[in-house]
């Protein structure tokens, strides 16, 4: 039996975006429960005491199977979902593509949106204020130097992790996307960023994301513009 399977997230969450992406890319079918994280739910809590989404819930004839955040939802699929595969057969490559979902679920995550997406969406959110120019100059700071590490790699490279899509690219896509929807990435100084981006972005994985609007915080102009 196929699984029926819902997702609970919130759209701007780079975390979320990612298990989207991975589920589209393999033309999964899934309902959506949008979490206000920020806000106390006892239903969501009861699913994954962190209170941290994404939640992907899968139910069939025999149960129900709770699978509680990006990484175990992102391998879980890789495991139990046919379709295209997100890691590659290659060792090298699949390693690579590992050691980068690190780099953008910790290092980009503290540096660049600890920084920017609390001061441009946290506080509105919370309700905290006007963002702190300092930290967000700092997270712009930030943001560059990781836009250009990714731009070499992608001079030499057809996706993030090697020659062919990957993981990497989807937790790329997911953490860039939502800075992007701020008007946070200055694609033009990262010409190869910006191919990449445009092809990913081009995906029909991509489609939903580019719908997504959080009520009161509109998206940058371009945000889902493919000619961007």
């Amino acid at each position: 039996m196929t699984p029926r399977r819902t997702l609970h997230h919130f759209p701007l969450d780079p975390a979320s975006r990612q298990a989207r992406l991975a589920l589209g890319e393999k033309r999964l079918d899934f309902d959506e429960v949008v979490v206000r994280y920020w806000e106390p739910n006892p239903e969501f809590e009861a699913l994954n005491p962190s209170g941290l989404t994404p939640v992907l819930v899968e139910e069939t004839d025999r149960g129900q199977l709770v699978v509680c955040e990006t990484r175990a939802i992102l391998d879980h699929l890789e495991e139990t979902a046919k379709g295209d595969a997100l890691l590659a057969p290659s060792a090298a490559e699949r390693a690579e593509a590992r050691r980068l979902l690190q780099w953008f679920d910790k290092k980009f995550d503290y540096e660049v949106n600890a920084l920017l997406l609390h001061e441009k969406m946290e506080k509105r959110l919370l309700r905290l204020g006007p963002p702190d120019m300092p930290a967000m100059r700092a997270g712009r700071e930030a943001l560059r130097r990781h836009l250009g590490y990714f731009d070499e790699l992608l001079q030499a490279r057809d996706w993030l992790a090697g020659r062919r899509l990957s993981l990497a690219d989807i937790a790329a896509a997911a953490h860039l996307s939502v800075l992007d929807y701020f008007g946070e990435v200055p694609w033009r100084d990262y010409p190869a960023l910006k191919t990449w981006y445009s092809k990913i972005k081009s995906r029909p994985c991509f489609r939903p994301l580019l719908a997504d609007r959080q009520p009161g915080i509109p998206p940058a102009e371009h945000y889902d513009d493919l000619d961007f």
